[in-house]
C-alpha cells in the first residue's frame, strides 16, 4: 500500500480486519519494522484522538514521530497558485511539502473542508498536493471528504461487537451548533457499503450526502423508522452538501437527538460516535453512558486502525 486515503486503498476488508485483530492482540510484534524511520504528522486542524492514536501507532512500530501544528509555530502557508504573496503568508505549500518530505519516511495529513468551494474540497486539492509533491507515502488523518482511519476503526469495532453476520447499521444525522464537514459520514458510508452490511442513512430533508458515498445505502427520512431493528446506531452531524446550501446549517432540530426512547426502538443496538460529541445535542447523557455505548472502545481502536495502515505502508516500502 503506497498511500491511504479511502477504503479502496485497504484492499480486501476481511483480510484487513483480520490483520487489525492481530495488531490489536500483539501490538509490539512489529516494533522493529519502523526502526530508523520517521513519521511526520501534519495538522492543519485540531485533533485529540487522531493525533494521539496515530503517534502511538507509529511508536508501536518502532518509528520516530514528529508532530507539526501548522497554525502554531510554523509559517503561515499559501496554498493557491498564481497569487502575489504580499500578505501574511511567507511560504508556499509547494515548497513546504517537498521540504517536509526530506525529513521523514511517511507523512500523515489532517486538513478539513473549508466550505469555501465544494469543487476544491471534493477534489481534495491539499491532500493530493502532498501525494504529488512530497515523494513519500501519505496517510489521510482526515481530509475534506473522508476520514478513513476513523472509518477503519469503526469497522473493526462493529466486527468485534456484531451478533449477526450482516448487522443492520444506521447512520443518523443529529443536531449541532456549527457547520461540520461531511468527511466522517461520507467515509463511514463508504466503508459500511464496502462491508456489505444492511446499511441505512437517516437525516432531515436537505442533508443528503454525495450520492457517490451514499451508494447502496437505504435513505430514510423518518429517524424512528430507521432505528427499528437496528444493531448499531452511529450518530454524526454534517452540514448540507447539495447546491448553494453547501456547508450551511439548515436545521438544529433537537428532535433528532439520539435518546433512550429512540434507542428502545432498536435491537438493543450499540451506540457509536467518532468523538468529540456534544452531549444532549447529538446524544443524551443516559445513552452515551449506557452499557451499549461503544465510544471508548471505538476510540481505542483508532490506534489499531492507524497501526495496521502504517504497518502495511512500511512493509510495502521494505518490499520495494
Amino acid at each position: 500500500m503506497k498511500h491511504f486515503t479511502c477504503v479502496h486503498d485497504i484492499g480486501d476488508l476481511e483480510v484487513a480486519v483480520k490483520e487489525a485483530f492481530e495488531v490489536k492482540k500483539t501490538p509490539f510484534r512489529w516494533d522493529t519494522l519502523g526502526k530508523n524511520k520517521t513519521m511526520l504528522l501534519i495538522f492543519f486542524d485540531s485533533s485529540l484522538r487522531t493525533r494521539l492514536s496515530t503517534q502511538k501507532a507509529a511508536l508501536n512500530l518502532g518509528m520516530n514521530a514528529i508532530v507539526l501544528d501548522v497554525n502554531q509555530g510554523a509559517w503561515k502557508l499559501e496554498t493557491e497558485r498564481g497569487v502575489v504573496m504580499d500578505g501574511d503568508k511567507p511560504e508556499h505549500i509547494l515548497e513546504a511539502i517537498p521540504v517536509m518530505g526530506c525529513y521523514c519516511d511517511v507523512i500523515g495529513v489532517r486538513s478539513f473542508a473549508r466550505f469555501e468551494s465544494k469543487d476544491t474540497d471534493y477534489r481534495e486539492v491539499l491532500l493530493n498536493q502532498f501525494i504529488k509533491y512530497s515523494g513519500k507515502p501519505v496517510v489521510s488523518m482526515e481530509a475534506a471528504t473522508r476520514h478513513p482511519l476513523q472509518s477503519f476503526a469503526d469497522l473493526i469495532t462493529i466486527e468485534e461487537y456484531k451478533k449477526t453476520a450482516r448487522p443492520r447499521v444506521v447512520l443518523t444525522w443529529a443536531p449541532h451548533p456549527r457547520a461540520l464537514p461531511q468527511a466522517v459520514p461520507n467515509s463511514f458510508a463508504e466503508w459500511m457499503n464496502a462491508a456489505g452490511y444492511d446499511f441505512v442513512i437517516t437525516h432531515p430533508e436537505g442533508y443528503e450526502l454525495d450520492p457517490a458515498f451514499v451508494g447502496k445505502a437505504t435513505v430514510e427520512y423518518d429517524q424512528r423508522k430507521a432505528f427499528e431493528g437496528a444493531d448499531f446506531i452511529y450518530a454524526k452531524n454534517w452540514a448540507a452538501y447539495a447546491g448553494s446550501s453547501y456547508g450551511k446549517v439548515l436545521s438544529r432540530d433537537r428532535a433528532w437527538t439520539v435518546d433512550a426512547e429512540k434507542m428502545a426502538l432498536t435491537n438493543n443496538a450499540y451506540f457509536m460516535h467518532c468523538l468529540p460529541v456534544r452531549r444532549n445535542m447529538i446524544v443524551t447523557d443516559d445513552v452515551i453512558e449506557s452499557p451499549q455505548s461503544l465510544v471508548i472502545p471505538e476510540a481505542a481502536n483508532r490506534v489499531v486502525s492507524a497501526q495496521t495502515v502504517i504497518k502495511r505502508i512500511l512493509s510495502t516500502e521494505i518490499a520495494i
